[in-house]
């Protein structure tokens, strides 16, 4: 497939001329917060001894989690990781059984983490624990929803910014319209970044989809930059198309997100770690043309079947709930199947069906769509394909050709529609927000 080549961007040859620093800002208003952090714990020497054996640059929130975990008087804790934090799990593990006198025990889940729609707060109750520790991602799934207490640890991770705006300055001309964003982890170096090019690029955007952070983006979940990356976010940037999007990330699974939401612009991804700036490319038409031809082919489906995915909270509820309602209206023969990770050897054996719906996530059938020997749609897909959603192809795009149609990456966007994921729907017209939230209690025998 839709795999793009990779091409290599120069650094600075001379990196302390290459962007002129700044004045330092004024310090912002304090802010006073209850319950913060006691000093005995922000100050205790064993404590502070044992974060040594994590890496310096990365914020495990240690302090604020044990605090938490001390209130809560935590028994059986549990710490969900992505596969690249995985290693700090026991290492964590014993710091919170060391410095948490209440906890009992700490159970590691094992189970593979995509991404925050993966928090197994339900395997967690299951087990028996009665607190659970999620890293690596933002809060999609708000813990007033979540079947026990539950902590999101962002892990923001620092690096030398100085050389993302060295290579910035040297590879962009002054002036041009610039996109800012990234993964979670780079939030804060994102926000750095951004302070340390406003005088050599005044116009450059940091957007935000809400319920997002600023400049984050998700693998499901991008804005749409329009006049400079003002649609369902709250940036204002320039009157005129974007020149780039710069995204930091160690990977291109996000990138490609807010690649597929802005055909048109041009898409540059800094890896922290290797401290390299490349241009991205992505095969937009063969995808636009796969996606529409399934949709066309489930047009014609008299038997679906819908996919519930039962990784973590993958599968949404309430959007069960409205395609079930939609299958009902349009006198369609449905069935639901409640897997964990679907692939498509795995919906081969799926028989009687003739195209699907699944709500796990859309990545699946975005870059997966070719390998399934039946349609499978995304939500908003399936909406489409029911005639109850425009088609992406029938909507204006920033140039003609199917390959710059803006196919919407708005999964967790509470400006979203009824297909989206959030848990906080924005009603049109700026009214008050509306929950969205079907709760699922849980009970663990024990």
């Amino acid at each position: 497939g839709l795999r793009p080549r990779t091409l290599a961007m120069s650094a600075p040859a001379d990196a302390a001329s290459a962007v002129e620093e700044k004045p330092k800002a004024p310090d912002p208003p304090k802010r006073f917060v209850r319950n913060q952090v006691p000093d005995a714990i922000l100050n205790d020497p064993d404590l502070n001894a044992a974060l040594s054996a994590l890496p310096s640059n990365y914020s495990f929130e240690v302090h604020k989690t044990v605090w938490r975990l001390r209130q809560a008087k935590t028994r059986s804790l549990a710490l969900q990781f992505p596969e690249g934090l995985l290693l700090f799990a026991t290492t964590l593990a014993d710091i919170f059984q060391t410095h948490c006198p209440s906890v009992e025990d700490v159970v590691i889940l094992g189970d593979v983490t995509y991404g925050a729609c993966c928090v197994d707060d339900y395997t967690a109750a299951s087990l028996g624990c009665d607190f659970l520790v999620h890293y690596g991602h933002s809060c999609l799934v708000p813990v007033d929803v979540t079947g026990l207490p539950c902590l999101y640890v962002f892990v923001d991770i620092a690096f030398d910014t100085q050389h993302l705006v060295d290579c910035v300055c040297a590879n962009f001309e002054e002036g041009a319209s610039l996109v800012l964003a990234g993964t979670i982890q780079f939030a804060s170096a994102i926000q750095d970044v951004r302070g340390k090019l406003a005088a050599r690029f005044p116009a450059l955007v940091v957007p935000q989809t809400k319920p997002l952070s600023p400049g984050e983006v998700l693998g499901c979940t991008a804005p749409t930059l329009v006049h400079g990356g003002k649609k369902d976010d709250d940036s204002k940037g320039s009157k005129s198309k974007p020149s780039a999007i710069v995204f930091v990330a160690d990977g291109r699974f996000h990138l490609e997100a807010i690649m597929i939401a802005n055909p048109t612009v041009p898409a540059y991804r800094y890896d922290p770690y290797l401290r390299v700036l490349t241009k991205e490319e992505y095969a937009h038409r063969e995808m636009r043309a796969v996606r529409k031809a399934m949709v066309k082919r489930a047009s014609r489906a008299v038997k679906w079947g819908v996919v519930l995915g039962t990784l973590g909270r993958q599968g949404n509820p309430a959007i069960l709930e409205h395609l079930e309602r939609r299958f009902r209206e349009c006198g369609k023969e449905y069935a639901v199947f409640l897997i964990s990770e679907m692939t498509p050897a795995k919906m081969a054996l799926l028989k009687g069906a003739d195209a699907f719906a699944q709500i796990a996530c859309p990545r699946l059938s975005i870059d997966w769509g070719e390998d399934f020997q039946k349609p499978v749609l995304t939500p908003y897909e399936a909406e489409v394909a029911l005639g109850g959603a425009q088609p992406w192809w029938e909507l204006p795009g920033a140039a003609e050709g199917e390959e710059n149609a803006p196919y919407p990456m708005d999964y967790y966007s509470r400006e979203g529609g009824a297909w989206t994921s959030a848990y906080v729907k924005a009603p049109p017209g700026g009214a008050a927000r509306k929950p969205r939230r079907p709760k699922r209690e849980i009970v663990a025998e024990g």
